[in-house]
């Protein structure tokens, strides 16, 4: 028997080798992986097994056309099929518009209307209009999902509507759906609501999906439609209400224009990786009048051969910025590549901002953080901390006429494991509301500084420093 199993650890942790060395793309992940396969017997080879293969790349391919057998020994990126044209090219387009169209292979489309939505107390009353006047279909997906508070209005917004002849369908992430134990489950499904869970952990049959979460936050209604943006179906983001302890400001949109098909995409897609189920005879688009300024473009990012999508994009309009970059995060704790984007536009005389809260709802988080702040604030770059309420916003503004939102954080969990959304906006108008958004909390935010971090005590340096070793997986 212990022959056995001395063969049977020495053969898969073998095969584990490999495929680490073959597959990570990223040298640290690599090595971490083999020396967690090669010290820990039987158990190494397994974690790896679980944790450090991308298996809904596979899903996401077979419902592409792109099919790739279990434990195939390819690469750890997107698929591109593309060739590159003169007309994809769009010279006449300035350099940032180009991005997004090189990494999306989609146009921007204009006519859009966009409307900032501030908390839980502008987007509830909206969205619960919205699924109100509903007449033929109302897609929502959520990573938390309560259902109490103003999640229970929702859903008696979802039960009217279902009793009027709507089809309502919601997709809630499995992880996220434990936070508020599921409650919202049981009433959505009584509702007759259509519920897809999205990985929900299980020992039986095992979850080998835990790292990989649908972090996006949209909602669709009857095709012409649509919200986006960082605000979770959860009564913490009713940040005037006396009586919530965990009052979390955050920043919705709400767009009506050729973006809500866009948008209703994403959500056909999420709900056949859910379910298997094409959605059919969704509404289409109405005629728009055109009044709309707002030129958008959604980039569907995630584990799978959108890959990269989001990091790849950011990486180029830092490149593209000329004048400012203003970045507004819960939680950044950026890899070395965005790290260098924004060292390097501060170096090219680009005013480079970022604001992150002062304390956010993972503390681990912001002490990985502070352990690699001195790396921007020493190349000019201005960092501030912005006081309570926790602000779970996640805006950038570049040179007063572009705007991304959406589901992503910066950080690597957000761009590299998560199922993420960005909305690009291109528009005057809406960047300076944006913009001045967040330069009114810089006005009322600390700055930091060199020698504060240079200053913390040495437990607390190290402190930093051991949580900042998982910045991968924050």
């Amino acid at each position: 028997m212990s022959w056995f199993l001395i063969s049977l650890h020495i053969g898969v942790m073998a095969l584990a080798l490999v495929h680490a060395l073959v597959y990570k793309r990223d040298h640290r992940a690599a090595l971490g992986w083999v020396g967690v396969i090669v010290l820990f017997p039987i158990a190494g080879p397994l974690l790896y097994f679980i944790f450090g293969i991308n298996r809904i790349r596979s899903v996401a391919r077979h419902f592409s056309g792109h099919y790739l057998p279990f434990l195939h020994f390819g690469y750890e990126r997107a698929d591109r099929h593309y060739v590159v044209n003169a007309s994809d090219i769009e010279s006449s387009l300035p350099a940032i518009m180009r991005v997004g169209k090189r990494v999306t292979h989609e146009p921007v489309s204009s006519g859009n209307c966009i409307e900032l939505l501030y908390n839980g107390e502008a987007f509830f009353p909206r969205i619960v209009r919205a699924i109100d006047n509903a007449k033929q279909s109302v897609l929502l997906s959520s990573y938390l999902f309560s259902g109490r508070g103003i999640g229970k209005d929702v859903i008696q917004a979802m039960a009217r509507a279902v009793n009027r002849g709507v089809t309502v369908r919601v997709i809630i992430d499995g992880t996220g759906a434990l936070y508020s134990g599921k409650t919202a489950l049981s009433g959505l499904r009584k509702a007759g609501v259509e519920v897809a869970e999205f990985m929900p952990l299980s020992l039986i049959p095992p979850s080998f999906g835990i790292n990989l979460r649908n972090h996006r936050k949209i909602a669709i209604i009857d095709g012409d439609t649509a919200f986006f943006g960082g605000i979770n179906i959860d009564s913490r983001h009713m940040v005037d209400d006396p009586n919530n302890r965990h009052k979390t400001k955050d920043v919705h949109f709400l767009a009506t224009g050729p973006v809500v098909q866009s948008l209703q995409k994403v959500f056909q897609r999420d709900w056949w990786m859910v379910t298997r189920q094409e959605l059919q005879g969704l509404p289409s688009p109405r005629e728009e009048d055109g009044s709309g300024s707002v030129c958008c473009r959604v980039i569907d990012d995630g584990p799978d051969e959108n890959l990269d999508a989001l990091a790849m994009t950011l990486l180029g309009v830092f490149a593209a910025a000329q004048e400012s970059i203003t970045i507004m995060t819960p939680y950044f704790v950026p890899n070395r590549e965005l790290l260098s984007a924004l060292q390097s536009a501060s170096l090219r005389g680009v005013k480079v901002q970022v604001v992150i809260p002062q304390r956010s709802n993972l503390r681990f988080v912001d002490w990985a953080t502070r352990n690699m702040l001195w790396e921007l604030i020493l190349w000019d770059v201005e960092v501030y901390a912005q006081p309570p309420p926790f602000a779970h916003t996640k805006l950038l503004t570049i040179d007063g006429n572009y705007v991304m939102a959406g589901s992503a954080n910066m950080d690597s969990r957000s761009l590299r494991l998560n199922f993420e959304l960005g909305v690009e906006m291109h528009d005057k108008t809406l960047a300076e509301l944006v913009s001045d958004h967040i330069q009114q909390t810089i006005a009322v935010s600390r700055r930091f500084t060199l020698s504060e971090l240079d200053g913390r005590p040495i437990h607390y340096r190290l402190r930093d420093a051991f949580f900042w070793l998982f910045s991968s997986y924050l």
